[in-house]
């Protein structure tokens, strides 16, 4: 049985993801295969999370994100935006360990529901300047099936629908769902099935994005 060891800093009170939304994601994921949880994570939390992303930049830690993996991975501002900074396990901010933790409970409970095999996890800050987006496109690579689970956490204050910058979920032909990236809310699917797309924004866009991923 898996086990988590114990975070080094005082757990948040309520946790980051309550028993309430962990039952939510577990049950519409293993239903559809996606959901949008709004208010997920507690406003002091997302508050301490963006403060950190914004310290994070202000020192050059978020550089342009590109496309492709490896030495084919090349900086393609008509396709993709944003600015990135990956998270160290090994050296996290306190915030960002509250949220870490948070998202292994969801981990071992994906795992107990849906039986997906979930290994590991990886995460990134990811800021769209005015005017950026990310077009259509799959989180899973074609030679590489590790990423399972897609997930996205907003840190907006105050995202008005005039701002812009949804994240499209195409759920079939035809159909699809716009998210307001408002604070709190958390976006999970699955990598492999569905595509989606970041729509231009009149404001500062900021998130953490991530995957969890099976054993290699």
């Amino acid at each position: 049985m898996e086990t988590l060891a114990p975070s080094r800093f005082v757990a948040l009170d309520p946790p980051a993801f309550g028993q309430a939304s962990l039952d939510r994601i577990c049950g519409a994921i293993a239903a559809v295969g996606w959901t949008v949880v709004e208010d997920c994570v507690a406003r002091p939390l997302v508050t301490a999370l963006r403060a950190t992303m914004c310290g994070r930049d202000a020192e050059g830690e978020l550089r342009a994100a590109g496309v492709g993996r490896g030495d084919r991975r090349v900086e393609r501002a008509d396709i993709r935006g944003d600015r990135i900074a990956w998270l160290d396990e090994s050296a996290l901010a306190p915030p960002e360990r509250a949220l870490w933790d948070a998202l292994e409970r969801l981990r071992l409970a994906l795992n107990r529901t849906s039986l997906l095999g979930l290994f590991s996890l990886e995460a990134q800050y990811a800021l769209y300047a005015p005017g950026a987006f990310y077009r259509r496109h799959r989180d899973a690579f074609k030679d590489d099936d590790g990423r399972v689970l897609s997930w996205v956490l907003y840190l907006n204050d105050d995202w008005r629908l005039d701002d812009g910058g949804v994240l499209r979920i195409h759920l079939s032909e035809g159909d699809s769902r716009d998210v307001l990236p408002a604070g709190g809310t958390l976006v999970c699917f699955l990598s492999e099935r569905f595509e989606h797309e970041v729509l231009p924004a009149t404001r500062e866009r900021l998130s953490i994005t991530g995957w969890f991923r099976r054993r290699a």
